[in-house]
């Protein structure tokens, strides 16, 4: 009798075998008469790999299925042996040339179909992925792996860019791009959207963050509803933080409201300026905690100084007003010197 380990991978077989993932890849692909494992079930194998809670790099892949019920999760005759580095780069490569995001835009609209997914509201955002080595660019045409904007927190090393737009009924992602390092989100959030509208007739909010918000994109968006966030970088939008424009108690406990319109980039639309209570405290006590380091930061540099010799008074007091105009939120007032006698050392 042989015991083999079937765990949660059964769940994760069942469901990509409810969407029909295997079939869609092998529509895209193709297959071959000479092929042992259709590229299908090879995805499938990834899927069940990096959701396996401890995914295995490539060249350990066939080790992954070893004790598991792989025939049971991949199809009848298919051993781990089969589920190799060299046949899982093949079918990355062909992956490529059928194009990622198209592949997965067909396994969303399956998927949302299979689970009947309102797409009422739509969310954009981007994030990035560091890597480590050269990866110079390959051919034209192919993303370009290099230095960005962290949102991992590794600027040393090069990186790519994943983009998503996922629907708010269960956070499902519907649409995915990678793409280079260096990609700026205000120059490419607005035609993403565009595309997403095309291919799911899409009549709901898009919603994304400040990213989002810039007079080429919201012209470029027009025939499309959205909600984002107005940086505070656009003018009018700091003058009306600033301003004293009465906020009424709103039907959310906590939260103060203000309504206004704005034609910026010549788009008609109504901004909300919110006041969370909430919000403020927080904000209030984390500034207040950055307010007291920075004084101990300032007490400490002042004793530096005056543990220090000076020629003269005026350089002393010279010193000071240096030290003074370096701070920025405090400042040396009723400076006050001590003269120390001097005396030359006996000459022998």
């Amino acid at each position: 009798m042989k015991v083999t380990n079937l765990e949660h991978l059964g769940i994760v077989a069942g469901i990509i075998d409810e969407i029909g993932i295997e079939e869609e890849i092998n529509r895209i692909i193709g297959r071959s008469s000479r092929e042992k494992v259709s590229a299908g079930v090879i995805v499938k194998a990834m899927l069940l790999n990096g959701l396996g809670f401890v995914s295995a790099p490539l060249y350990m892949f066939s080790k992954f299925f070893e004790g598991k019920a792989t025939e049971h999760l991949l199809g009848k005759g298919i051993t781990a042996e089969q589920i190799n580095d060299d046949r899982i780069g093949n079918v990355l490569d062909d992956l490529y040339e059928a194009g990622l995001s198209e592949t997965f835009l067909g396994i969303s609209l399956k998927a949302v179909a299979k689970y009947d997914i309102k797409v009422e509201t739509g969310h954009i955002d981007s994030t990035s992925f560091h890597v480590d080595g050269e990866y110079g660019r390959e051919e034209e045409g192919s993303i370009e792996i290099t230095h960005g904007y962290s949102r991992d927190h590794r600027p040393d090393l090069k990186q790519f860019m994943m983009n998503l737009i996922c629907v708010g009924d269960g956070d499902i992602p519907v649409m995915m791009e990678v793409a280079s390092g260096n990609q700026a989100d205000k120059a490419r959030f607005s035609g993403l959207l565009q595309e997403f509208k095309e291919q799911w007739t899409f009549e709901g909010i898009c919603v994304g963050d400040a990213a989002l918000y810039s007079e080429e994109n919201i012209v470029a968006m027009t025939g499309l509803k959205w909600l984002t966030r107005v940086p505070l970088s656009i003018k009018a939008a700091g003058e009306l933080v600033e301003s004293t424009t009465v906020l009424q108690e709103s039907k959310f406990k906590g939260y103060s409201t203000a309504e206004s319109e704005s034609d910026y980039g010549g788009v008609r639309q109504r901004w909300i300026l919110i006041d969370s209570q909430a919000r403020r405290k927080s904000d209030i006590k984390k500034l207040d905690k950055k307010l007291e380091q920075i004084q101990q930061n300032c007490q400490q540099d002042l004793q530096i100084l005056a543990g220090q010799d000076f020629a003269c008074a005026a350089d002393a007091i010279a010193a000071a007003e240096k030290l003074s105009t370096q701070m920025k939120w405090h400042q040396l007032a009723n400076i006050q010197t001590v003269e120390k006698p001097h005396y030359a050392k006996r000459r022998v």
